[in-house]
């Protein structure tokens, strides 16, 4: 209870009640396909002291996963993070630079071995043994194989860490593969560039909740995000159905409702 008032008291000191919060918990609950009844569970689970140390790894990306996840919707996602996670090396958010981080970085692997969280944010360079990404004289692969066999999970955060991106297009000249790919460790994958930020808050506070990470569809994502596609909850596939296709965004019958495949809607393989 005292620490779930710790965390009431710091959200209220920034302008957010106890309804907003649990509002958050909430939507939190719905993307995991929970009953709203979770929802004081999940805030039990948010307020926990126990919080599990968490390494980012950033590779081959422009941090947008990054800034998508800061500049949620939900502007108290920040203190979420870090109150509900130790976020122990980020090199965006990090003040220290240099020899000091890399130091920190493998105090905290060896400290915590088999009990920290990696999130992987960016491709894996691989062409040529991977020089073509280098972070502290250590190439971006030699860094994946060292780090994330020692975590207890691997979360990819963004189309590039999970699949290769933007960086891996024809011809891709460095090699570039997802955690996965590259060397060959199970991961969950939220793809998206970038992803939608409450499916990466869903996945750490499923592991709070219920101790372990959500189950996967055989692309290595979290069922509860990907396990269906927007067609299957378009208010228009009434009209896809009846074969009703607008020709025009323009025309009556777009407004109407009709269905948007013919007009480039990817709804029915997304």
């Amino acid at each position: 209870m005292g620490q779930d008032n710790d965390l009431e008291n710091r959200l209220e000191a920034k302008g957010f009640s106890r309804r907003d919060f649990m509002k958050f918990c909430g939507v939190v609950s719905a993307t995991l396909g929970l009953s709203p009844s979770f929802a004081p569970k999940i805030a039990e689970a948010l307020a926990s002291p126990k919080r599990p140390p968490v390494v980012w790894l950033s590779f081959a990306e422009c941090t947008g996963c990054t800034e998508g996840l800061l500049r949620t919707t939900y502007p108290w996602i920040d203190e979420l993070l870090l109150d509900t996670i130790s976020l122990d090396y980020h090199e965006a958010l990090m003040a220290a630079a240099g020899h000091s981080v890399e130091e920190a970085l493998q105090a905290c692997v060896k400290n915590n071995a088999g009990k920290f969280i990696c999130v992987v944010d960016g491709a894996i360079l691989t062409a040529d043994n991977g020089i073509y990404g280098m972070i502290g004289g250590k190439t971006f692969l030699e860094i994946a194989k060292d780090i994330c066999p020692k975590a207890l999970a691997n979360i990819c955060i963004g189309t590039c860490a999970s699949y290769g991106g933007v960086a891996a297009a024809k011809p891709n000249p460095t090699g570039a593969k997802g955690l996965s790919d590259a060397i060959g460790i199970k991961a969950v994958n939220i793809p998206g560039c970038p992803p939608n930020p409450i499916n990466f808050v869903a996945t750490i506070v499923n592991y709070l909740l219920f101790g372990k990470l959500p189950d996967l569809d055989d692309k290595g994502r979290p069922l509860f995000a990907y396990g269906q596609l927007v067609h299957d909850q378009c208010p228009r596939r009434g009209h896809y159905e009846a074969g009703e296709m607008a020709k025009s965004f323009d025309s009556p019958e777009a407004a109407k409702g009709w269905c948007l495949a013919d007009l480039g809607c990817k709804g029915p393989v997304t």
